[in-house]
């Protein structure tokens, strides 16, 4: 065996099932891993596989509890989840006098059952290779079903060795594991992650603002495209450079895609380079694709050949599978520039038809940077399939600037999660063709800031405007807050980021995991819950171009909402109609949501923040646990974090709000912190008290158009800030009525006030609503336009809705 280092290696011991949970036979091994899991194999030579598959790498979990009834013939074993009833020894499937077969796991308090060849037709799926270039969406098989369960197929699964090598598997086998939850998918889920790995947790640069254009950028470009954000005042966090950075032209003048070695035509001192970019606060990403193999541009090449065998045109071939050729490639390729202060890579344009190397591939890029533990793991690309949460951030490929993509971005990030996957990274705007459009560039901007992952990208040509500044001052104007926005609000999406590493939960949940029968409704389908604190009802269509809004009809969740820009407030579990401009956005947080922001002093500072803002919303107690990091390293997992506690206690008129760290260590973020509390929807509070530990400080406090704030100057990050605000009715009720939209629509259009005052005089009248549409055709004699008045008749269908 080949050893390719100790980043590499496989625990053999934690894939070996735990002996107390294994039920075998001659030809048969029935393994129960959790109260949820179950693994099936059947082998007619009694061969079992115990070696860590591509999927699967932990079995030695645990015994959980469960019964068993076993005789001669048959035996059952039953869960909390799931019975599970076997005849001995006889192949699992019955053939088609005998579908159900032999075996069969009922899922308890309920009449589904599962059975080998079960058709799932419930399930819901999760995405495949890419988004689409065609406009159409691609799933397969997911974990989500409605029937309780799902099952893997892994019987093709190569087995990775020791050393981190793969092999075939010697024997031909049934190895299949059934998910059993019910209506229990997230702890369905986190079993799933028990034998594949948890997600990782990736750096905190990552959650800011991605910059792709596949354009040949050069030393100065990149100088002038960097000063430009910053003289925009628009943040970025990762620049990706697409594959022109690297020597293009061999010899015999063939354009390659792949290359290692920086084209010093473009750049001219590299280092210098990267050193400028990371001076700026921004991180380095890199397109690579090796798969046509090692060229004799390669800086390195000498050194390469000394160790792989080039064919005849001096080309070394690609070859995955050859662990000499995988340790020469990031030796001799990949940490070179490393080196130069390169921060990850992006493996592109992989033949969809060999995805088993595109993991392998992934595989050994993520742990390599494992070696250091000074930088933390993260890889870019394509889907491959297999446990693809592990190589966390997948890329959807070139798609095309449309609505129809819109729609698709947001289905797409929503059936991931059920698979267990939440950075999936898409082109905000569309990649190639189309029309470029304003507003449809709004809402994807928009969309990509309630997502996981934000990344610009689209082809070369000077007519796709993904630069903010190259739109319309309004356009600029309002991307220029909503990019802003994504920046201010990492420390929620970072916190949210670590629940998904260790609890397994996924920072987009899908509406129709609370109501299924919303996944068949195509109004309201589309809408999710991003994080533990805010639910957002993306818009995917164009406006009316009258009114020069959306009319957007979207489904509020039970409990009470409110629309985090205007604070509107929202009772729940019922639909409604507002009407949106292009600068609002449905995005909703429930009563006693706690939101952490950044307000860091330098533009692209992703950094743990010294300026906190905590937003909180009135209604209901609640606590949310802030997890903060040096964001880069992997020091974390020995302990380098600080979880701190942001406890608020609600009574009407009476708030409490408790700061305090509770799990890890000190000087891992900054040791004086400036707070802003934000209490939204509230009045002036007359009584403000403060503590810090026992000693009482005074903050400063004001009132901001309908929030009350409380500041806070240089407050230790160790130790308990304690805050009651009180006083009378200082909650601000803020229910959003329907007529107060249509007010604004009126006082908007393009016509006289009188007709302004005779519209809003018929609509808001007491007359019945056939009368309502006999008076406003009316004005047609008094010189209203057709136009309005068919909008008018259009907008009568929802006045006096709350």
């Amino acid at each position: 065996m080949y050893n390719l280092g100790n980043q590499f290696k496989f625990d053999y011991e934690a894939s070996k099932p735990n002996n107390e949970c294994i039920f075998k036979g001659s030809k048969y091994r029935i393994t129960i891993l959790t109260e949820h899991l179950v693994r099936l194999e059947y082998n007619e030579n009694g061969i079992f596989e115990d070696r860590p598959t591509e999927l699967v790498w932990y079995r030695n979990l645990p015994k959980p509890e469960f019964k068993v009834k076993e005789n001669n013939r048959s035996i059952e074993i039953s869960t909390k989840y799931f019975t599970l009833t076997y005849t001995k020894e006889k192949k699992f499937y019955g053939g088609q006098a005998n579908p159900t077969g032999y075996l069969k796991i009922s899922v308890n308090n309920s009449d589904r059952y599962w059975y080998y060849k079960h058709p799932e037709a419930r399930n819901f799926g999760s995405p495949t290779f890419n988004l689409s270039e065609d406009g159409k969406a691609k799933y397969q098989k997911s974990l989500y079903s409605l029937d309780g369960f799902a099952s893997i197929d892994d019987s093709e699964s190569k087995i990775m060795l020791p050393t981190g090598e793969v092999t075939d598997r010697q024997n031909k086998e049934i190895d299949i594991y059934v998910l059993i939850y019910g209506k229990d998918f997230y702890n369905g889920l986190k079993d799933y992650f028990k034998i594949t790995g948890y997600p990782p947790l990736i750096p905190r640069y990552a959650l800011g603002n991605w910059w792709s254009k596949n354009e040949s950028y050069d030393n100065k470009q990149i100088h002038n495209l960097v000063e430009t954000f910053e003289k925009k005042e628009i943040p970025i966090s990762v620049l990706l450079l697409n594959q022109d950075w690297h020597i293009k032209n061999t010899k015999n003048k063939k354009e390659l895609s792949t290359g290692f070695t920086f084209n010093k035509e473009l750049f001219t001192s590299p280092n210098e380079t990267i050193s400028y970019i990371h001076s700026k606060g921004i991180r380095l990403g890199l397109n690579i694709n090796p798969t046509e193999g090692i060229y004799p541009t390669e800086e390195l090449y000498k050194n390469i050949i000394e160790y792989l065998e080039p064919d005849k045109d001096g080309v070394i071939p690609y070859n995955i599978y050859s662990p000499k050729f995988v340790d020469v490639y990031l030796k001799l390729l990949i940490h070179p520039l490393d080196v130069l202060g390169v921060d990850f890579y992006w493996i592109d344009e992989f033949d969809r038809s060999k995805l088993k190397e595109l993991f392998l591939l992934k595989h050994y890029h993520f742990c390599d940077m494992l070696r250091d533990y000074n930088k933390r793991s993260i890889i870019f690309g394509y889907n491959s399939n297999i446990a693809s949460h592990r190589y966390p951030v997948l890329y959807s490929g070139k798609t095309i600037v449309s609505w129809d993509t819109l729609k698709l971005m947001v289905l797409h990030n929503l059936n991931a999660s059920n698979n267990g996957v939440s950075f999936w990274s898409h082109d905000i705007g569309g990649y190639y063709k189309g029309i470029e459009d304003n507003e449809l560039y709004i809402r994807f901007v928009q969309l990509g800031v309630f997502s996981p992952i934000l990344k610009f990208g689209s082809d070369a040509g000077k007519y796709y405007k993904r630069e903010p500044w190259r739109w319309g001052v309004k356009t600029y104007s309002i991307v220029k807050d909503y990019l802003k926005l994504r920046h201010r609000l990492i420390p929620y999406i970072y916190t949210e980021s670590y629940k998904y590493y260790k609890e397994g939960k996924p920072i987009i949940e899908p509406i129709y995991y609370r109501f299924p029968d919303i996944y068949d409704d195509p109004i309201y389908k589309s809408e999710y819950y991003f994080g533990s604190q805010l639910f957002v009802a993306p818009i995917v269509k164009p406006k009316d171009f009258i009114m020069n809004r959306v009319i957007h009809k979207f489904f509020v969740p039970d409990g009470i909402w409110y629309d985090i820009t205007t604070g509107k407030k929202f009772p729940g579990g019922r639909s409604y109609v507002s009407f949106f401009k292009d600068q609002d956005y449905p995005v909703f947080a429930r009563t006693g949501s706690i939101i952490p922001f950044a307000d860091n002093e330098k533009l692209n500072d992703t950094n743990v923040p010294k300026n906190l803002e905590i937003q909180i919303y009135p209604g209901r107690s609640n606590t949310y646990n802030l997890y903060e990091d040096d964001g880069v390293t992997d020091y974390y997992k020995n302990g380098d974090y600080l979880i701190t506690s942001i406890d608020y206690n609600y009574l009407p008129n009476n708030y409490t709000v408790i700061i305090r760290a509770i799990e890890g260590k000190k000087g891992i973020i900054p040791e004086k912190r400036n707070y802003k509390i934000t209490f939204r929807n509230t009045k002036q509070a007359e009584n403000v008290i403060a503590y810090f530990n026992d000693t009482k400080i005074e903050p400063i406090s004001y009132v901001s158009g309908t929030d009350f704030i409380v500041e806070f100057k240089d407050i230790p990050t160790v130790g308990q800030l304690t805050l009651n605000c009180k006083g009378n009715d200082i909650e601000i009720d803020a229910v959003r009525i329907i007529n107060d939209d249509i007010e604004t629509i009126i006082s908007d259009l393009q016509i006289t006030t009188e007709l302004k005052e005779k519209l809003d005089t018929i609509l808001f009248s007491d007359l019945p609503i056939k009368k309502k549409r006999i008076e406003v055709r009316k004005l047609k004699n008094v010189g209203l336009e057709r136009k309005f008045v068919k909008l008018f008749l259009k907008l009568l269908e929802y006045i006096n809705q709350v």
